[in-house]
């Protein structure tokens, strides 16, 4: 099916208690990260979608029930002088997840047919070619027994405009903000394009995009969180482990004692 960004614009609200939501889909997030722990599994978040969308807050909640000794958020930037000597998934490589650990990557190696087609930094073979490169990367990684989610933040640019205007308004907000948000503003149009394009090249069976309506974030985070969790715990053993019987029994001798 065609992916088509005007679907998930409709900011609906979320019903329910939010506090209940979160609260219980967290516990099932951190029931999940420890069966990735304990079978070894490897698995691979991704998030990207327009400048305020909502990634960072969707990020900070998935992972706050998370032992961060195996898992590592990565914020991806403008490549460094030393990555751009490297072909543009050279720097993704070196951040990939270890068994029994989970990557997250806040923007990823989309930018190729994002940012750098837009803002004209690759050239056109470069990004025409980067399509055929992320499939057969994201084919690699799959092969390889990691579980990779594609999240992809969607919001109107009127509700962008009221986020990036209370940034302004809210002193401790003013550090998210910078000229390259303007920049990227006044492209949307250009970057509507390079979306459709990306969602057409890339959204394939064993690697399908999950589109979040951004624009109500308490309901926004609500659906990502379950879309995450619903892809992380199809890919894992959501069996707990045995009790080692020699554990068991001196720690049954140790307590007993108590």
């Amino acid at each position: 099916m065609t992916i088509e960004l005007s679907d998930f614009e409709a900011g609906e609200e979320l019903e329910g208690s939010y506090r209940k939501a979160l609260r219980k889909l967290q516990k099932r997030l951190a029931h999940i990260h420890y069966a990735h722990i304990i079978h070894g599994n490897r698995a691979i978040v991704m998030f990207e979608g327009w400048d305020a969308a909502g990634k960072g807050g969707i990020i900070e909640r998935l992972t706050a029930g998370w032992d961060p000794r195996f898992f590592h958020v990565w914020p991806i930037s403008a490549p460094t002088g030393i990555e751009k000597r490297h072909d543009f998934l050279w720097r993704f490589r070196k951040r990939l997840p270890k068994p029994r650990e989970i990557a997250i990557f806040d923007r990823s190696w989309y930018g190729r047919v994002l940012v750098e087609r837009v803002e004209g930094f690759a050239t056109e073979g470069e990004w025409k070619a980067g399509y055929g490169q992320i499939n057969a990367f994201e084919a690699e990684q799959l092969a390889a027994g990691t579980n990779l989610v594609k999240v992809f933040v969607h919001i109107t640019q009127k509700e962008q405009d009221k986020r990036f205007r209370d940034r302004l308004i809210d002193r401790w907000k003013r550090w998210k903000t910078g000229l390259e948000d303007y920049r990227n503003r006044a492209r949307r149009a250009d970057y509507l394009v390079a979306m459709d394009e990306m969602f057409a090249r890339t959204d394939t069976p064993a690697a399908p995009w999950i589109v979040i309506d951004g624009n109500n974030k308490k309901a926004a985070r609500i659906a990502a969180l379950t879309a995450i969790a619903d892809a992380l715990e199809a890919k894992v053993s959501m069996e707990p482990p045995v009790l080692d019987p020699e554990v068991e029994k001196v720690a049954r001798a140790a307590l007993d004692k108590l």
